[in-house]
Formats: C-alpha cells, sequence, structure tokens
C-alpha cells in the first residue's frame, strides 16, 4: 500500500484533530489528561509552527489517513524531543504506515539535533505499543517533562 506523507498545512487541522479525537473514542481512551481534550489538537499546525518541531500528514489516494510528528516538549532535557500525536485511521493500520511515520519522524529529530525520543501513551493503545517496542523504544518509570497529559500512564524513550 502507498502513502504519501508530507508536512502538515492549514488546512489539515479539523480532519487530523477529528482522526485522534475518533481514534482516542475507538480505543476507550478518550480520558481527562490526554489530547483528547488538548485545545492544541484543534490547531496542529500553529503549534508545529514551534522551533524543532514537525508534524507530517499521511495520505492515501488525497485522503488524509493519520499523522504523527516530533516537538520540543516544555521540560525535556535539550537533547530529548517528544513523539507526538501519531494516529492512524482504521484502514491505514496494520499496513506498515505507522513504522513508516515513526521513522520519518526519527529522522527529523536527529536532523534538529535531538539523541533522544519520548512518548507517552496508554494501555488501550495495544497495537501501537508493539510498533514502539519494535522501533526501540524502552519503558520508563515515570514521565519526562511538561505535556500536561497527566491521562497518559506509559512512557518510553528511544535513543537515536
Amino acid at each position: 500500500m502507498s502513502f504519501t506523507i508530507r508536512p502538515i498545512q492549514p488546512a489539515d487541522n479539523p480532519v487530523i484533530a477529528s482522526i485522534i479525537r475518533n481514534t482516542l473514542e475507538e480505543f476507550g481512551a478518550n480520558h481527562p489528561g490526554t489530547v483528547y481534550y488538548d485545545k492544541t489538537t484543534d490547531a496542529l499546525y500553529e503549534l508545529f509552527q514551534k522551533e524543532k518541531s514537525a508534524y507530517f500528514i499521511a495520505e492515501k489516494d488525497g485522503k488524509i489517513v493519520g499523522g504523527g510528528g516530533t516537538y520540543p516538549t516544555d521540560g525535556l532535557p535539550a537533547d530529548t524531543c517528544e513523539l507526538v500525536k501519531m494516529y492512524l485511521l482504521p484502514e491505514a493500520r496494520g499496513t506498515g504506515l505507522g513504522s513508516q511515520l515513526i521513522t520519518i519522524c526519527i529522522e527529523q529529530a536527529k536532523t534538529f539535533g535531538f539523541n533522544k525520543i519520548y512518548l507517552e501513551t496508554m494501555n488501550e493503545l495495544k497495537a501501537a505499543l508493539k510498533v514502539y517496542a519494535r522501533m526501540g523504544f524502552f519503558y520508563l518509570d515515570g514521565p519526562m517533562g511538561h505535556s500536561g497529559h497527566f491521562g497518559c500512564p506509559l512512557w518510553m524513550i528511544k535513543i537515536l
């Protein structure tokens, strides 16, 4: 299956926000303290104008099917960024797209000069947990930085 991956554009905001929220609802992970309730979820293009951040949109035949990005989350060590807002529509799961997006995000993080990439996630997202582990992320005992996502009880990191 072939996907196009490109940087986010302003017109993508409502579509990717809907994908993020619908995915969290699908898995019963639409908890307080997650991106579900984060007001920036509705303005990802604007959020990712911050220096050393990037968000990528995945399309299949011109339809947005997901996205993911890297972000220099407040409170993280200077050599660490966060893998953020990685969500795919059901039709794009199990195709290798998630791994492809993560790889692009890792390469972007290296370009920005980061040595580690951190993420926060939830038990409900079992398939994603397997992908993260397969890609070299390992579990931490507690959170890093100040994402404000207290509803994410799992934390992982990868050395780049």
